[in-house]
């Protein structure tokens, strides 16, 4: 009876062995905490923030630019004039000064449409780091989500083997009342003991495992405490089942972040091809300039000189000949933009053979599951019979061991392929673009 009460609550003891803690993590929570302090997060916000700052209309070129500038300055000069008539002037300390005041404009009123290009070609750039962030956060969500149930798959294989060693005291329990009793050796209560022994350090060697899942947790979620100790919310690895592949395709193809990056790539290769060609076409440019100069002098007719008007002006230009290099641009710039939907047909290729490589890991790894529940139903009855014919004496301790080790791996096994089945799902939401579904 005692038994089959510790076969049916081991289900209920998953997270016992950490109830210490008091902190309890959802893998909400973990998400958010890790995408409001990791790192990479922050530096891919920062650079999304300069793509945001590049986009305006002076960095276009459509505003005009103004400039200011003064300058003070003077001459000290000695002046010796020897004259026709052999007679001779001599000044020394001359001091002229001279001040002036600028004020200049210049505008671009047309360049071949380059200006609105740019401007096109800016938006798209701040749309890319806004992908680019995107991307960085879809990453870093799907290796917490992967790290969080790493940690419960290894709780949980934490408290498989405390329970295996409960099944190794009772073992050794049984042994010694069985020598006491004159119905066992010595050698067997030692054997079991030798049992017990190997199953507390596999235990305390688990624990070591459950701790670096823990602290990596933490690293992801860039805490300042790495040692900070919590415990899951959830203590099962559940798994969806219901993924189907023509859906996933459809959601890959319209909102795979890199094949929306490939994209935009594309397309800025095309503004800039645009921006080339506008060289081909007449400039007109505007200038104006207000101009204030103050000038003294020492010596002379003027004791000073004030001079301010206003400068302007329209230029008109084209280019009639560069040596060719208009030409090896654009050719340059075409081949870029061939190399970018090449490069975009690759992205997709690869990410098509991804989603199916992986989706037929998850499909088959879902049957595996139901065959692992099956060996681990099967194997948990098969230790309840051994361990009442092991207390009558019918069976031998290496058969107990080697049943209890079938339980133990029965376990595993089905751990292992849960957790896997997980992570490929992690990889077909991840690719097909609603990997933030977990956040919701």
């Amino acid at each position: 009876m005692r038994m089959r009460l510790l076969l049916l609550s081991i289900s209920i003891l998953s997270g016992s062995l950490i109830s210490n803690s008091q902190n309890v993590m959802q893998l909400k929570d973990c998400i958010s905490k890790g995408l409001e302090n990791n790192f990479s997060i922050l530096i891919a916000r920062n650079n999304e923030s300069i793509s945001k700052n590049n986009f305006t209309a002076g960095n276009a070129g459509y505003l005009p630019k103004l400039d200011l500038t003064g300058r003070y300055g003077g001459t000290v000069n000695n002046t010796t004039q020897n004259l026709t008539d052999g007679s001779s002037n001599s000044t020394s300390g001359v001091h002229n000064t001279a001040a002036t005041a600028n004020a200049s404009l210049g505008w671009t009123i047309f360049d071949g449409f380059s200006v609105r290009t740019t401007y096109k070609k800016l938006n798209e750039l701040k749309q890319l780091g806004e992908l680019n962030t995107q991307l960085s956060v879809e990453n870093l969500v799907a290796e917490i989500i992967a790290g969080y149930y790493n940690y419960i798959q290894q709780v949980q294989t934490l408290n498989n083997l405390d329970y295996a060693l409960t099944l190794s005291r009772e073992r050794l329990r049984i042994d010694k009342d069985r020598y006491v009793l004159g119905s066992s050796s010595k050698l067997q209560v030692l054997q079991s003991q030798v049992y017990l022994n190997a199953d507390s350090s596999r235990l305390s060697r688990q624990g070591e495992v459950v701790r670096a899942a823990q602290v990596k947790l933490n690293e992801l979620m860039a805490l300042e405490e790495l040692s900070s100790k919590f415990e899951s919310a959830d203590s099962i690895i559940q798994v969806d089942e219901y993924l189907l592949y023509e859906k996933l395709l459809d959601a890959t193809l319209a909102g795979n972040t890199s094949l929306m990056i490939a994209t935009k790539n594309k397309t800025v290769s095309e503004y800039d091809y645009k921006i080339i060609t506008s060289r081909s076409y007449p400039y007109l440019t505007m200038s104006s300039g207000y101009t204030y100069a103050l000038s003294t002098y020492e010596t002379g007719s003027y004791k000073n000189q004030t001079i301010n008007g206003l400068t302007y002006g329209l230029t008109f230009g084209v280019n009639v000949f560069d040596g060719f290099n208009q030409r090896r641009s654009i050719a340059n710039s075409n081949i870029e933009i061939q190399n970018k939907e090449l490069k975009y047909l690759e992205i997709e290729q690869g990410i098509k053979a991804d989603l199916l490589t992986i989706y037929n890991v998850y499909n088959n790894n879902l049957r595996l599951i139901k065959l692992e529940e099956q060996n681990l139903a099967t194997a948990t009855e098969n230790l309840d019979i051994a361990l009442e014919r092991y207390k009558l004496g019918s069976l031998s301790g290496l058969d107990l061991r080697e049943v209890q080790k079938s339980l133990l791996d029965a376990k595993e096994r089905l751990l292992a392929i849960q957790y896997q089945t997980k992570l490929a799902e992690i990889s077909l939401k991840l690719i097909s673009g609603t990997i933030m579904e977990y956040y919701r």
